[in-house]
C-alpha cells in the first residue's frame, strides 16, 4: 500500500485564509495600497460654498485627475467623501447615507472652517459636525475660503497616509 496525503476540512475556508495571507504579504499589499491611493473617486456631494473651490481644484488649472482623483456620479463606486463647508442637519442625513453606501476602504476629507467649528454659523441651531452624525474624518483642511492648493495638499497627504499605513488601517 502506498502512502497518500489525505486533506480534510472546508476547502472554501482554507482558500479564503490562503488568499488573505497572500494579500497581506509585503509586495502585494504595497501594490494594492499604491493603487488605492491613486484611485480616489469622490461622489458629487457639495454642501456649501467650499464646493466652488473644490470645483476649481477639479478644473484645468489644478487638474485633480493628475492626483488620481476623479469625481464620480455614484456613491457605490466612490471611496472618498469630501465634505465641503457647512453641514446642516438636513444635509447631514444625506451625507450619512452616502457614506454608508460607499464600499471599503473609504476616506473622508472635511474642508473649511465651517466643518471644523461652525465658521460664521458657529451658534446656529442648524449646523452639525461630521462626528455628530457618525462620519469619521481622516483629514481636516482649515480655511475660509479654502484654496485649491490646500485641497491638493490634503489629497497628497491622504495618499501618503494610505501608502504608509495601509488602505484598510487608516
Amino acid at each position: 500500500m502506498t502512502e497518500q496525503t489525505l486533506l480534510v476540512g472546508n476547502l472554501n475556508e482554507v482558500a479564503k485564509k490562503a488568499a488573505q495571507w497572500l494579500i497581506n504579504r509585503k509586495p502585494i499589499k504595497s501594490l494594492i495600497d499604491w493603487g488605492i491611493s491613486f484611485s480616489l473617486w469622490p461622489p458629487h456631494f457639495t454642501t456649501s460654498c467650499c464646493g466652488t473651490e473644490f470645483g476649481a481644484f477639479a478644473a484645468a488649472r489644478f487638474d485633480a485627475e493628475r492626483y488620481g482623483m476623479l469625481p464620480f456620479s455614484s456613491a457605490r463606486q466612490s471611496n472618498i467623501l469630501v465634505i465641503e463647508g457647512t453641514l446642516t442637519r438636513k444635509m447631514a442625513r444625506a451625507a450619512r447615507i452616502v457614506y454608508d453606501q460607499m464600499p471599503e476602504p473609504k476616506f473622508v476629507i472635511a474642508l473649511g472652517a465651517c466643518i471644523l467649528e461652525g465658521g460664521i454659523f458657529w451658534n446656529s441651531y442648524n449646523t452639525v459636525l461630521p462626528s455628530d452624525v457618525g462620519i469619521p474624518v481622516d483629514l481636516y483642511v482649515p480655511g475660509c475660503p479654502i484654496r485649491p492648493e490646500a485641497i491638493a495638499r490634503a489629497v497628497l497627504t491622504l495618499q501618503k497616509k494610505i501608502r504608509t499605513q495601509g488602505a484598510f488601517n487608516t
